[in-house]
């Protein structure tokens, strides 16, 4: 079994002074944390992978294609693969696990 503690993950993401953190990686998915301020912009571009996002803390707005819809606490969400995706008008730092499937590559 792999088991991870967020703080220690919050803590070694931040140590590596990057938005994002991979910390899973298996044949048929990857897991990471994701942390934006608040104020902050998401500069990411589509992937190639479905992804899941869970909201672990923080509050913001999510845009998938032509969809918006506001994101906190306890909000998961899907993302197609190649469809243009990003949180914005983030007022409470955010906090989100992200799964890829396949890999993030």
């Amino acid at each position: 079994m792999k088991a991870f503690r967020l703080d220690e993950l919050e803590a070694e993401r931040r140590a590596n002074e990057g938005a994002y953190l991979q910390f899973l990686r298996e044949r048929n998915m990857s897991v990471g944390l994701y942390a934006l301020g608040a104020g902050e912009t998401d500069s990411q571009q589509p992937h190639r992978q479905d992804e899941v996002y869970v909201v672990m803390s923080g509050r913001a707005l999510l845009t998938v294609g032509d969809e918006t819809a506001t994101v906190a606490r306890g909000s998961v969400a899907y993302v197609p693969a190649g469809v243009p995706h990003k949180f914005h008008h983030i007022s409470e730092d955010l906090r989100v696990l992200v799964v890829f499937s396949p890999p993030e590559s």
